[in-house]
């Protein structure tokens, strides 16, 4: 091995770190509080029983994520209707920050204990803290209910003969 290539991957090493390091900065300082923030002005205004969480992960990683935890507070006279109807909570949406600094986003399904295909995690994308901005989180909500809708009530699969 060269010294010269060996002093160029010593200085790609640094300037890596160094890159983590402002993901991070920038994660703690503006993304997290503008997530928060939008996810939070979302569940104010519209009342369908959510919450915003903060998580702290194993070691430095922390996520945000948007839950269900109730039943919409209009429906639930109707649900009452049905007894034996049972609400499942833990459809979330989570922006977690990853080990290099970037965040991840993704949905958990809840975990159904009957169901065959339990698939319980979608991802989304990956973006650098810097590209995550309002309009960016409210898409990935939209996509999020999208998402839920479609596991809720799945479209019929039309099947030919008996």
């Amino acid at each position: 091995m060269k010294i010269i290539q060996l002093k160029k991957h010593i200085s790609e090493y640094k300037n890596s770190i160094k890159t983590v390091v402002e993901k991070k900065i920038l994660w703690e300082k503006k993304t997290k509080k503008l997530l928060i923030s939008t996810l939070n002005k979302i569940v104010s205004t519209y009342n369908i029983g959510w919450k915003v969480q903060e998580l702290s992960w194993i070691n430095t990683n922390e996520a945000v994520n948007i839950t269900f935890h109730s039943f919409p507070p209009e429906l639930i006279e109707s649900t009452n209707k049905i007894p034996s109807y049972q609400f499942i909570q833990g459809a979330s949406l989570v922006f977690s920050q990853s080990y290099n600094g970037d965040v991840n986003i993704f949905i958990l399904h809840p975990i159904i204990d009957d169901l065959v295909e339990n698939s319980n995690e979608t991802d989304l994308s990956t973006y650098a803290p810097k590209n995550i901005n309002e309009a960016l989180i409210i898409e990935k909500v939209d996509e999020f209910l999208e998402k839920i809708i479609s596991w809720e009530v799945p479209a019929l699969k039309s099947k030919v003969g008996f």
